[in-house]
């Protein structure tokens, strides 16, 4: 598997490139595990190897406080296959991070080093902060430089990060970020797996507009909004889901979902349709399918709460984040 992905940087300063090197990222979520493996070609980087599986690494955490011996197993199967492939690629240099499940358990820090006695793979428990800083590094190239203001989202499996981003010396800085505790994995908890009760999902978009209320309030985003000086970026599976829905892509194709756009009226459209069919409808969307059909209505709510509070005419859609920005670090020679 291999494809070319941009390394433009927030300073627009080329990568550093040592000869032969093999570069590997590891991006272990609350819901997935996601590995990529790549070498620098001028000034982009070629993807020689990936791997993605849901291993619902968070599931009942938010009524346990701890990771389940279940969900600990499946990630670390799925980690052991990542170790797999790093061996085989001969990896020179290689980063993984765990974020919010693994910061809010309890056991977060025994599973880290049962990953390492068992798979050989570090992983570093990073904040909330940095998780969003990396996220900016892999997704800066979708942004629109003519454009001053930018919210940058990423609805995960147990959080969901918001940064607000201004232009400035032709490069993005961060002003502030926010990580709301409504992630996919721990809302479909409360909003059930199959038929979802159209108040109980108005009542959660309501739950995550109110939770930004706060942030909109210190940066007045929304009067920015309105002169146009504002675009969004979003970087999530459900977004991603969206796009290949609204493409009507006959299986999910990455190259037609990154970069790609969705308006306004379309998401609302598309979230409307999705809120009315049960499970079995969703899982025979082929965009969905089985693995992601019970989780999907929680990406919308949580969508859908941002844009009540920040509705802009379009949302660009990237499948890229956090992998992409690990590499990006790697290749500058840094972390």
């Amino acid at each position: 598997m291999e494809s070319g992905l941009p390394l433009a940087e927030r300073d627009g300063s080329a990568p550093r490139q040592r000869d032969n090197a093999v570069y590997a990222a590891l991006d272990l979520g609350t819901n997935n595990c996601r590995l990529l493996v790549a070498r620098p070609q001028g000034d982009s980087f070629r993807v020689i190897d990936a791997f993605s599986r849901i291993v619902r690494l968070g599931e009942r955490l938010a009524t346990t406080g701890e990771l389940g011996m279940s969900a600990m197993d499946r990630t670390v199967d799925a980690l052991r296959i990542c170790a797999g492939k790093l061996q085989r690629r001969g990896v020179t240099l290689y980063r993984g991070v765990a974020t919010e499940a693994c910061r809010r358990a309890r056991n977060g820090g025994a599973f880290a080093a049962r990953i390492a006695a068992e798979t050989g793979l570090t992983l570093e428990i990073i904040g909330t902060r940095e998780e969003a800083d990396l996220a900016l590094a892999g997704c800066a190239p979708l942004l629109d430089p003519s454009i001053p203001g930018a919210i940058l989202f990423d609805i995960g499996g147990g959080s969901t990060e918001v940064t607000w981003l201004k232009r400035a010396a032709a490069r993005w800085e961060m002003v502030d970020s926010i990580s709301l505790a409504f992630g996919v994995v721990v809302l479909t908890e409360r909003l059930g797996r199959d038929r979802v009760a159209p108040g109980a999902y108005a009542a959660l978009v309501g739950e995550v507009a109110q939770a930004l209320a706060a942030f909109e309030a210190a940066q007045d985003i929304g009067a920015q909004l309105l002169a146009g000086q504002v675009q969004m970026l979003g970087t999530s599976g459900t977004v991603t889901t969206l796009s290949g829905i609204r493409q009507q892509l006959p299986r999910y194709e990455r190259a037609l979902v990154d970069g790609s756009s969705l308006e306004l009226a379309e998401i609302r459209a598309v979230c409307t349709e999705l809120c009315g069919l049960d499970w079995r409808g969703r899982a025979a969307q082929p965009c969905i399918g089985t693995e992601r059909a019970d989780l999907v209505l929680a990406g919308c709510a949580i969508l859908e709460g941002i844009l009540k509070v920040w509705p802009v005419p379009r949302l660009r859609v990237a499948d890229r984040g956090l992998r992409e920005g690990i590499l990006l670090g790697l290749m500058r020679g840094g972390r």
